[in-house]
């Protein structure tokens, strides 16, 4: 009998298409049967975005607030293995994403089955899925794998790259200056590796050292500094989430949390990076290790 895999994603650009794609082509090689659901909400969010509709997604995607989905079908009751495709939305999994992992009938798919998780996204995912890992513990999903394809550029030429592909629908060299924003050509192609290990672990229905495996291919790359900062950052979101949502004023809360964080990553940040290498970091190396190590796996604390 074939293995069952489900494949689910939310994708505005395409890019996470292609990674699924590309993950799921050896699976299908080795005769598993790949059903692929690209999930909808039901009030569309706009591919190119608006800048005041982008923030405006900011405290509902903090907050894990769902929002309605598209209705949709699945050929199974049970999989041997769902891949759930996420992209970051201020430091949360994407309102659709975190939407479908709320939805009774969906937690009922996931329950006691293996799940792995696989983000394109700029290049900040941790918190992100720390709050997957959290949605799935209470679905009863047994997390076995996480992937994180990111930007590998410059943090800074990353913003504007970003910035600009959101605003444009644009996937090109600004200016022809800049790096071409998102997940590489060859990264997105290079998912059909990870793809080759999970099938040695679903040939054979274990799964406790597949994401060690992960790791050692670089499927995930915890950075320090970026650690450091999103970290820092999670928490102010969470504050401004709670400050804007369901105020009457959100509009305007909304413009000054935008002006905040510009200021926030391109002026604080920064500053804050070199008091902590100065000050701090030369003497936390065992606790950032652990750290590091944390966050690369799947496990849940």
């Amino acid at each position: 009998m074939s293995k069952k895999v489900l494949a689910v994603y939310f994708t505005q650009s395409g890019q996470l298409g292609e990674i699924i794609d590309n993950f799921t082509r050896p699976l299908i090689a080795s005769g598993a049967t790949v059903e692929k659901l690209q999930i909808q909400p039901v009030n569309k969010f706009p591919f190119p975005w608006t800048t005041p509709v982008f923030f405006e997604a900011m405290p509902e995607s903090v907050k894990l607030i769902p929002a309605e989905l598209e209705p949709f079908t699945l050929k199974e009751i049970r999989y041997n293995l769902v891949i759930i495709g996420f992209q970051p939305w201020f430091l949360s999994p994407s309102i659709p994403i975190s939407s479908l992992l709320q939805l009774p009938s969906f937690k009922s798919v996931l329950k006691d089955t293996p799940v792995i998780t696989i983000s394109g996204c700029r290049n900040m995912w941790i918190n992100a899925q720390e709050k997957n890992k959290r949605l799935l513990k209470e679905a009863g999903a047994n997390l076995v794998g996480n992937i994180a394809l990111v930007d590998k550029h410059n943090n800074y030429a990353s913003l504007v790259t970003i910035f600009y592909w959101m605003l444009t629908a644009k996937k090109d060299r600004k200016w022809g200056i800049f790096p071409k924003p998102g997940v590489s050509d060859e990264d997105i192609a290079g998912a059909a590796l990870f793809g080759e290990t999970v099938k040695e672990n679903l040939g054979t229905g274990s799964w406790g050292d597949l994401q060690a495996k992960l790791v050692a291919q670089k499927a995930v790359d915890v950075k320090y500094h970026l650690m450091f900062i999103e970290r820092k950052a999670g928490k102010i979101f969470t504050i401004w989430s709670k400050i804007i949502y369901g105020k009457k004023n959100r509009s305007s809360l909304l413009v000054v949390f935008k002006y905040y964080l510009l200021i926030a990553l391109c002026v604080a940040a920064p500053l804050i990076l070199l008091v902590d290498a100065i000050f701090f970091k030369p003497f936390l190396s065992k606790r950032i290790e652990k750290q590091k190590k944390y966050y690369s796996g799947v496990e849940l604390i």
